[in-house]
């Protein structure tokens, strides 16, 4: 990844540079273009296009990177990687933002898609946060065709998870992923990191927000799986309407099923209401579960295998 402060990929490597491949052009279009913003990135650039020049994809490719009014050598270091990656058979197209003021992450990852010609795009770049995607940025691709279907990143700048909102989209807009069971990058996280710009509350609400509408809008009512701190949490965050569809908490926890109840303090009702805490086996479903995965010795994957549900009918993850 080649953003000042954000966290850096790189995409998997072959040990050493491969002979130059048959150039694109002349007839043979572009299959994959990877696309890298660049902001005061002097310190991670000669890694992160290192690791486009060493790829072992034999089919043409591109680099597409796009400037975006970086104060460093960041320019310089482009200009040099340009020459050595055309020399092995990758064009390089470069574009920037020359007023005196970045625009954004969003903005820059969309200039760079614009100005590219490939049919899929390999996205060089990442976000991570400790209730960040699913799917973090710098795993995943699509096609050229679909990621102008889905509508380009979020250009808010500063702050604004634009991938986790593109991600969202797509899957508003009917898109799937396909998994692929192989190591295919390295990543790099660091305290200077643009991504901590993006606050752990922003990434929060946004996933609230897209549960709610994807999910709750359908459902009448439904049980969160976890009456601890995270739980509790969600029904906090919801809207009024779907904190009245809560029927209760489920848990393993003897002290929390013996309390018998949460009580939502700070609500304004008056009585205040108080949530139902019931042992998982005794609840009812559908559940949001709010348990993060591979914690607990398999134990919580196997209580939930025991209820015989379907993921995505019966319940959904939100961990």
């Amino acid at each position: 990844m080649a953003e000042a402060g954000r966290a850096g990929g790189s995409p998997a490597t072959a040990r050493h540079p491969l002979p130059p491949r048959p150039p694109a052009g002349r007839g043979r279009a572009v299959q994959v273009s990877v696309i890298v913003p660049v902001h005061n990135s002097e310190c991670w650039l000669d890694e992160c296009l290192k690791s486009v020049w060493k790829q072992d994809f034999k089919e043409t490719m591109e680099l597409s990177v796009f400037n975006d009014a970086s104060k460093d050598c960041s320019a310089e270091i482009i200009e040099k990687w340009k020459i050595k990656l055309e020399d092995a058979g990758v064009p390089v197209i470069i574009g920037s933002n020359g007023s005196s003021q970045p625009r954004g992450v969003g903005f820059a990852k969309n200039q760079a898609v614009i100005q590219s010609s490939g049919t899929y795009l390999c996205f060089l770049d990442s976000v991570f946060t400790s209730h960040g995607p699913t799917v973090i940025m710098p795993t995943w691709f699509c096609s050229r065709e679909w990621f102008f279907h889905v509508g380009k990143f979020d250009e808010g700048g500063k702050g604004v998870p634009e991938d986790l909102l593109f991600f969202y989209k797509h899957i508003q807009k009917g898109g799937e992923v396909f998994r692929v069971n192989h190591c295919l990058l390295l990543y790099r996280y660091h305290p200077q990191a643009a991504t901590h710009s993006v606050l752990e509350g922003t990434i929060w609400n946004h996933r609230v927000r897209f549960l709610e509408d994807r999910v709750l809008s359908s459902w009448t009512s439904f049980t969160i799986w976890n009456a601890g701190k995270q739980g509790k949490k969600l029904y906090r965050s919801l809207s009024p309407a779907n904190r009245k569809k809560v029927t209760a908490f489920c848990d393993v926890d003897e002290k929390k099923i013996t309390k018998g109840f949460y009580t939502y303090e700070e609500s304004e009702e008056r009585p205040k209401p108080k949530i139902p805490i019931r042992h998982f086996r005794d609840a009812t479903p559908p559940f949001i579960i709010c348990v993060k995965l591979d914690l607990t010795g398999g134990a919580f994957e196997t209580n939930l295998n025991t209820l015989n549900l379907k993921e995505g009918i019966d319940y959904y993850h939100f961990n």
